[in-house]
Parts: structure tokens; sequence; C-alpha cells
């Protein structure tokens, strides 16, 4: 087990640099920079800007350097815990980042959890009583949340709540609370404002977990181990869950390495229609708007996450099914 999680940890370092240079060389194949964006804008609305104030811009922001050299001074000041200066918001890249992440870190696991804690025991029960009307119900429900859009069921839900339970939609807290310091009757509004955002990411990765959890178990059922457990004298609960769940819960113990960026990143489109103040739509106007710093620390801290994710998945999946130690 050891060495397994040494060589895994030495597959990361050589990954993660091969990912920053991409990471970099994507924000720099769109023409122009953030100077070349800006400018049309102000051409745009009729307004001029001199030559020369635009070139002392471009060598103030280093955007006059060759690749290389924009790429090592950038990577240099993240190995110092400097991911860059932002020049659409004026303000470090890590100011703008820190703001949002703990709501974002707030919705994606309340989201998470509500998919795992409704996934499990419905695929197991879909699984066991199979061709059942539950199953077919569950079936039905799980196609539905799969094909519904993420954007389509959250515009449905608030209007739910606008509508019949009287809250103010949009956004994870009403509008005497957006600027209030935190304490109890803002964290109490939070709450009131988090199950739309929560069931809508969640529902999505809810559907999916529920057909893999219940195919995958329906493969451990019919396994040989099952009937000699079961002419053994254990009762169908205990075998059940001693043996063809646990096999069964590597898809979820396999979705951390995706779930991690999840974290991050969020889903944006659904936080845009929602209003929420979280990650996901910063990385959408970062990358929109050519804020090359910005955009490129998203996508490394979101690549990083993804292998660091995959690692944690690795070991736990080594600790749960042996299997996976061998080589």
């Amino acid at each position: 087990m050891k060495s397994f999680v040494i060589r895994r940890l030495l597959y990361m370092i050589p990954t993660i640099i091969v990912i920053s240079i991409i990471c970099f060389t994507l924000i720099q194949l769109p023409p122009g920079d953030y100077l070349s964006s800006y400018i049309a804008k102000l051409a745009a609305s009729g307004e001029g800007v001199d030559e020369a104030v635009i070139a002392g811009l471009r060598h103030q922001y280093g955007l006059d350097q060759p690749f290389h050299k924009k790429y090592f001074k950038w990577i240099w000041g993240v190995l110092h815990g400097n991911l860059g200066y932002s020049f659409e918001w004026n303000q470090p890249v890590s100011e703008l980042v820190g703001e949002r992440l703990a709501l974002t870190l707030i919705v994606s696991t309340a989201s998470l959890f509500f998919a795992w804690v409704v996934a499990l025991p419905i695929g197991v029960f879909s699984a066991v009583r199979q061709y059942s009307v539950f199953d077919y119900i569950a079936t039905f429900f799980g196609f539905i949340g799969l094909a519904t859009p993420n954007f389509l069921l959250a515009l449905i839900l608030m209007y739910l709540g606008s509508r019949y339970l009287n809250i103010s939609v949009g956004g994870l807290f009403s509008p005497e609370f957006v600027d209030a310091p935190w304490n109890l009757a803002r964290f109490i509004d939070l709450l009131k404002h988090l199950w739309i955002p929560m069931i809508v990411i969640g529902m999505a990765g809810t559907a999916e977990l529920i057909r893999v959890t219940r195919a995958n178990l329906l493969d451990e059922l019919s396994r040989p181990y099952v009937e000699t457990a079961r002419v053994k004298g254990l009762s169908e609960f205990q075998l059940i869950l001693k043996y063809p769940v646990r096999v069964a819960l590597n898809p979820f113990i396999s979705s951390i390495g995706f779930v991690f960026p999840t974290l991050i990143s969020g889903e944006t489109i659904t936080a845009v229609v929602l209003n929420l103040p979280t990650t996901g739509p910063l990385l959408l106007r970062a990358l929109l708007s050519q804020d090359m710093y910005l955009a490129g620390s998203f996508l490394l801290i979101l690549a990083v996450l993804t292998v660091v994710g995959m690692l944690l998945s690795d070991i736990l999946l080594a600790l749960l099914d042996p299997r996976v130690r061998y080589d």
C-alpha cells in the first residue's frame, strides 16, 4: 500500500507541470488580450484611446513579453502564493477567489451530500427489488433527472419558491443580508435559500449515481459468492450490505476525483441563472474578457484539484477494494 501511494504521488509532479503549461497556453490561444478586448469595448461606445497609453499599459501588465517569460513569471508567483493580478477587477486574484470560495464550497458540498444520500438507498433498493413498481418509478424519475437541464429546473424551483413559499429567489441571501456581517440570522437566511441550488446542482449527479449503483449492484447480486453467502445462512440484509453493496460503492469513491474541481467551479450556467455569488460565473467572465491571470489561475486550481481528487480516489478505492492495489 505504501509503494502504491508513493507511486501515485510521484506521478502527480510531472502531471501538474504539464497541466500548468497547457492551462497557460489555452489562455494565450485566443487572438488579442485583455487590453484588446477593453479597447474594442471603448471603440464600440465611441471612445478612443491614445496609442501611447495602450503601449504603456501593455508594458505595465507584461502583455508585450514573449510567451515563456509570461509563463515563468506567472508560475513563479503561483509557487510563492501569488496567483497574479486581475486586469478587469483591478485586484489580486487570490482576493477575488477567496471572496467567493467559501460560498462555493457550501453550495457544492450540500449538493454532493444531497446526491449521495438520495442516490445510494434508491439505487440499492431498485436493484434488490428489480422490476418492481418502485424500480420502475425510480428509473422513470432517474431518466427525467438526467434529461432535464439544470437551468430549467432552477427556473421551475425559483417560480415555486416565489409563488408558494413566499421567499426571495435568486442569490443565496435575502436583500437585507447580502452585505451584512456573518451572524446567526444571516446563516439561517442562507439555509433558507440553499435548498434550491442544492437540489438543482445535485439532481443530475443523483440521477446518474442511481443508475450506476443499480447496474453495479445487479452485476454483483448474480455472482457465485452471493449464493454461497446466502447458503451459509446470512440474512438478506447482512448479505447485501456486507458484500455486493461494498463493491457497488466503487463509483461513489471514484467520483471524488471529479467532485473536487466541481466544488470550485460549480455549475456555472446554473449559478448565472440563480445569481449565485460563487466562483463559476467569475471564471466565465474572466474567460470572456481574456483576463489571463484570473482565468489561468482558475484553470490551474481546477486541474490540480482534479489530480488531488484522483489521488484520494485511488487511495480510498485501494482501501475499499484490495484488487486495485495489485499491478
